[in-house]
């Protein structure tokens, strides 16, 4: 079975959810689903019906995680020695070299991607463009709008 690079912060994430979901969320669930049983006829029973559908998703969810840390990598790159090469859970700022406007990225993998934050894929075409490189080198990336020129300013390990 395929492995799947995750930060140790993104398995812990996934850790406090998992547990969230397993002590709060399901038991508020079966106590629902206790409560709607009491009301009587099940088939036109709208209550019923609703926990059990969020019991579904609840226990997808929990399946859903389970796999994901049971076949996780966790890569903790604050215990790696800073080479200067972006590799994955490295932070990297890059400077477009057309407008001079500097993003800085964490490469991070796919359940804990968020750009709002800055949290980038490591399968994202920003990402694959900058695996591998070090500081002061240009990359192209292809973006939606053509191709971008960027210069890595900064690789942390953080």
């Amino acid at each position: 079975m395929a492995q799947y690079p995750m930060t140790a912060h993104g398995a812990e994430l996934l850790r406090n959810e998992l547990n969230e979901l397993k002590t709060v969320t399901r038991p508020r669930i079966i106590e629902s689903i206790a409560e709607a049983r009491e009301h009587g006829d099940l088939k036109e029973n709208a209550e019923y019906h609703a926990a059990r559908e969020q019991q579904s998703f609840c226990e997808g969810r929990i399946q859903d995680i389970e796999g994901k840390l049971s076949n996780a990598q966790i890569i903790d790159v604050t215990k790696m020695e800073n080479t200067g090469k972006v590799i994955f859970g490295t932070t990297v700022t890059i400077m477009n070299l057309e407008t001079d406007k500097e993003t800085r990225y964490r490469i991070v993998g796919d359940d804990e991607a968020d750009i709002k934050n800055n949290l980038i894929s490591v399968n994202s075409p920003i990402a694959r463009g900058l695996i591998g490189k070090e500081v002061d080198d240009v990359v192209n990336i292809e973006t939606p709008s053509g191709t971008v020129e960027f210069e890595i300013t900064e690789v942390e390990y953080i």
